[in-house]
């Protein structure tokens, strides 16, 4: 099959008509804009802002149309996104790109792999030399003596301060269906590139920072029990929230794509 045969978009275009539903109603309701509606009833791709939201909008698309939309989202991976070896949209908004088989990946690849082993080898005598004390000496490895607590006058130790939780929370409320890649300061995956139905909410979640990204606006967001104003937008969005709690935008290619 073609990567440019439209059974995507035909799939799309003769569902809706079945049901005779106008295009309008379909922004309404799924909250894509029309273009990208057009878009991807023609398979316009070009149109359309890549990657993983292609694959969200067919996803809701389809399933509002009664159709299995993730077939139809794998299918668009398949055929599109895994026929271009030089990674396609990807490399143009900046984002990794699929590495290679073979040639000189596998023998960059081989190199790396010693590197690493060669650093730990190096870390593992250093903290060998560290626990012995330099000297052989079986004393220098014994613990010292842990210091004695001072008592109030009442034989009780006197009472620490409990620790603070680290870290901000963040949770999200959908108030329609919106499609949400959710990283954490490790960049761990906590939505993993998902859609949320709408009165759906996920969290809290605890992390020193996050970066995210929207398939539209229809989202709303606290942080640390906090509302964030967000935008109100049909387009997609992403913001980076710092570990002041503070929100900023992110551009499209610094925004995570869960891929």
């Amino acid at each position: 099959m073609s990567p440019h045969d439209p059974a995507i978009g035909a799939a799309l275009r003769d569902a809706r008509h079945r049901r005779k539903i106008d295009l309008t109603q379909v922004e309404a309701e799924t909250k894509i804009r029309l273009r990208y509606l057009r878009a991807l009833e023609n398979e316009e791709w070009d149109v359309l802002p890549g990657g993983a939201y292609n694959r969200a909008f067919i996803r809701t698309y389809a399933d509002f149309l009664g159709l299995d939309g993730e077939r139809l989202a794998e299918e668009y991976q398949r055929r599109l996104e895994d026929s271009e070896p030089d990674g396609g949209r990807a490399r143009e908004a900046g984002l990794p790109q699929r590495p290679t088989r073979g040639g000189e990946g596998a023998g960059l690849s081989r190199a790396a792999i010693a590197a690493l082993i060669s650093v730990a080898l190096l870390a593992a005598l250093i903290a060998i030399a560290l626990l012995s004390g330099g000297n052989g000496s079986p004393d220098a490895t014994s613990p010292a003596p842990a210091p004695k607590q001072k008592s109030g006058g009442t034989g009780k130790p006197a009472n620490r301060a409990k620790t603070p939780a680290r870290g901000i929370s963040l949770r999200l409320a959908a108030q329609a269906d919106v499609w949400v890649c959710l990283l954490g300061a490790d960049g761990a995956k906590l939505v993993d590139g998902r859609v949320i139905g709408a009165g759906a909410e996920v969290g809290p979640f605890r992390s020193g920072s996050f970066t995210v990204a929207f398939g539209n606006g229809s989202i709303a967001m606290q942080i640390d029990g906090k509302q964030v104003p967000l935008e109100d937008t049909p387009n997609p969005v992403g913001y980076e929230v710092a570990p002041d709690g503070a929100v900023r935008p992110l551009p499209e290619a610094r925004r995570p794509t869960c891929q």
